[in-house]
């Protein structure tokens, strides 16, 4: 069952109301946007999402609510071509819903989990070029190490990257299964013990750099900024670090200006206001609820009226 995160936070901290033009730019199953468009009486919702499959289930999730909407097939770095055509003024709220979706997690075949054995594929967008078993089998240790270290925080990559190498000369590593016994194989058993499923990180790593997501969400983010009109507001909800890092850095750069390096200090400029001077995280209740929304943390920016 797909359970939105951080719901009324982020339909609180967005404000949509009546006759305003909001993006959805994870528009995934629809959840957030549901309870978007149901505000928006005579305005317009556009959802992006570069899974066919997302979209075809946020189809009927929002045809339920009725209301004008416009759904999107592409990847949220290309936001501004996607909706500078459609209201080339700009938009009032945008919300970024970063990470992996439900759908795709719970799609075991789409190869993002480690908690069954699949195709070891993990493209948000299955025409995407590259898989996971692309990397895996063709990257040298080196950049596997440096992968692993980047964008799974992962501290053996080293180690996973060299048991990796050496699993593939006997026989390509195909499945989400055999990677998950090598990463196994590759730590410490006493390490394996701790921090949650051990190869938690790898997959974390490899999907970021299958799917290109840091690189894309520095530039969606940027134009993000660019669409809102006065008045609008962009929120994005991250789950890891490294998402995080880019969100609050994007954020500084407009209300600091490019040169700022200190978060958050100094003497803002008077185009864009910060609305949240801590990001906002799940209560008890909810991560009970829904054990995935743990790590999740929302931010917002509003551009001054």
């Amino acid at each position: 069952m797909h359970i939105p995160v951080l719901l009324q936070e982020v339909v609180e901290v967005l404000a949509p109301a009546p006759g305003k033009i909001f993006v959805d730019a994870t528009v995934g199953l629809g959840g957030h946007a549901r309870e978007i468009l149901a505000r928006l009486d005579g305005g317009l919702l556009i959802g992006i999402d570069q899974d066919p499959s997302a979209l075809a289930r946020a189809e009927v999730a929002l045809g339920e609510v009725g209301g004008r909407f416009i759904l999107k097939r592409a990847n949220f770095a290309d936001l501004e071509d996607v909706v500078r055509p459609l209201v080339p003024e700009g938009v009032d709220g945008i919300l970024f819903d970063l990470g992996v979706s439900s759908l795709q997690l719970d799609e075991a075949e789409r190869g993002f989990t480690y908690r069954a054995d699949a195709p070891l594929d993990m493209r948000m967008d299955p025409e995407g070029a590259v898989t996971a078993a692309d990397l895996v089998n063709t990257l040298s240790e080196d950049e596997l190490a440096r992968i692993l270290r980047e964008y799974g925080e992962e501290p053996f990559a080293r180690r996973i990257a060299r048991f990796l190498v050496e699993a593939r000369a006997r026989s390509p590593i195909t499945t989400t299964g055999e990677l998950v016994e090598i990463v196994k194989a590759a730590i410490p058993a006493r390490y394996r013990r701790r921090g949650g499923h051990p190869a938690r990180r790898t997959f974390q790593a490899l999907r970021i750099a299958v799917n290109d997501e840091l690189a894309r969400l520095e530039t969606a983010l940027e134009q993000a900024i660019r669409l809102l009109r006065p008045g609008g507001r962009l929120a994005v909800i991250s789950f890891h670090s490294l998402e995080d890092r880019r969100v609050k850095e994007a954020f500084r750069r407009a209300v600091y200006g490019p040169e700022s390096t200190a978060p958050y200090s100094g003497a803002p400029r008077p185009t864009y206001r910060l609305l949240l001077r801590k990001p906002v995280t799940p209560t008890p209740e909810e991560v009970a609820r829904n054990p995935r929304a743990r790590s999740a943390k929302l931010r917002a920016l509003e551009r001054v009226t």
